[in-house]
């Protein structure tokens, strides 16, 4: 018998057709829940009336908060002032309706982007307000930011269970693999598949190369998402991650020997690196949920490039 158990029980997933989403109410309908996800076609989230009416239709018991409004960097640069209207709304609106309706769980996935552009690494939850985010992804950051903030206060004042945990990188099947919106790896993915089609002898990649990254597979995320919903009581942020840092360069070129792809790699300088360094302390997710991220790098981009070869004309 899980520690809470999941028959019957009825969950509101927003994004749940999305990336993370998906494959959290992959795992719920698993485990015997009756899953709502709202679609744009249904009620748009940033519109507080709404989304509280909606709610209320369905009558949730959980309600796990997986949407968002955004995408990679060149996304982040060319829409700050959307990214912040559209989450803060949405993050707004999705949160007091769970609490004005009633709901037991509250679960608003956050990000490491909410972290400050030159937080301590590995990054701890209590050094997630000493500084201000990294610029390029800045205003999604302070939506985060903002989210849990929310969450604390509607905990302090009306005892709200709000739960926030904060992935690193993500990746996995399901992927964003449209260029506009893509994070660095389905964008590298994309692009050395095309490459390797086309017999391209050089691959383009933005920034340096030199700073690092944590990236997790997005199915372990899922099941640690699941897992805050079960057993954590208090809205402090928790990090999910793998606690591994590796230079973009290496990711690049794992990803570049799993494609198959033997051109070489040019790094343009004059693009954005992003944040310098992203490693999480994830002793609290261990400690907390005994969760613990399973899925190699090499294994899950395996998994990722299968996914994307069988599903490259849909997405």
């Amino acid at each position: 018998m899980p520690r809470f158990d999941w028959r019957n029980r009825s969950v509101v997933v927003t994004g749940g057709a999305g990336f993370l989403g998906g494959h959290v109410v992959s795992r719920l309908e698993s485990a015997g829940a009756e899953v709502h996800v709202p679609r744009s076609s249904d009620v748009d989230l940033r519109e507080s009336e709404a989304c509280l009416e909606w709610l209320q239709a369905h009558r949730p018991e959980v309600v796990i908060h997986c949407a968002v409004d955004g995408g990679g960097i060149g996304y982040m640069r060319a829409h700050p002032a959307s990214v912040f209207y559209n989450n803060v709304r949405m993050n707004t609106a999705v949160l007091h309706g769970a609490w004005k309706t009633g709901v037991e769980r509250f679960v608003g996935v956050s990000s490491v982007c909410a972290y400050p552009r030159d937080a301590p690494v590995p990054m701890r939850e209590d050094a997630v307000w000493d500084g201000l985010p990294e610029p390029t992804n800045g205003p999604y950051g302070q939506s985060k930011r903002l989210l849990m903030a929310m969450g604390a206060a509607y905990h302090e004042q009306y005892g709200f269970r709000a739960v926030f945990p904060m992935p690193v990188n993500l990746y996995g099947p399901r992927d964003v693999f449209d260029p506009e919106r893509s994070h660095v790896v389905p964008a590298l993915i994309r692009r050395f598949l095309e490459a390797k089609k086309e017999n391209v002898a050089e691959v383009v990649a933005w920034g340096t190369g030199t700073v690092t990254r944590e990236l997790l597979f997005v199915d372990d995320c899922a099941e640690a998402v699941v897992l805050c919903a079960e057993v954590v009581e208090d809205p402090a942020p928790i990090n999910l991650g793998t606690g591994l840092e590796l230079r973009v360069s290496e990711i690049a070129q794992t990803i570049a020997d799993v494609v198959g792809y033997q051109g070489d790699i040019r790094w343009d300088t004059t693009k954005p690196d992003g944040q310098p360094r992203k490693c999480l302390d994830v002793t609290r997710a261990r400690d907390t949920l005994g969760w613990s991220a399973t899925t190699s790098l090499r294994s899950g981009l395996e998994k990722t490039v299968e996914w994307y070869l069988s599903h490259s004309e849909s997405v």
